[in-house]
């Protein structure tokens, strides 16, 4: 997959209450891939221990990959989904990584 992604990240989810838990699973899966998505739209629903909690997009823009479907296990920092922004560039600071690395320049 090439371009700017926003990657949807579990550990953006997961419920406070559930610390010591380290696996969820989706329950429902509400955006479909290649398909336009708003920010804050849900795009699935996950249960970590007996807790629901409704995963939204970060950006505008196309859903481009579901990376766990619906009724998968996942752990938590797992990768849920990727949104390819409408504009190309626009992902919010808190969803872009980027580690310097030697020889890498900074930003």
């Amino acid at each position: 997959m090439s371009g700017v992604v926003a990657i949807v990240d579990s550990a953006e989810f997961w419920p406070e209450d559930a610390d010591d838990v380290d696996e969820g699973v989706v329950t429902n899966c509400f955006a479909r891939e290649c398909k336009r998505v708003e920010a804050d739209e849900t795009l699935c629903e996950i249960q970590v221990e007996k807790v629901s909690v409704e995963v939204a997009a970060p950006v505008d823009g196309e859903l481009a990959e579901i990376a766990v479907g619906e009724q998968e296990e996942f752990e938590r920092g797992a990768t849920l989904a990727r949104v390819r922004p409408a504009d190309g560039w626009a992902v919010p600071r808190r969803f872009r990584t980027w580690r310097a690395r030697p020889g890498w320049p900074a930003r």
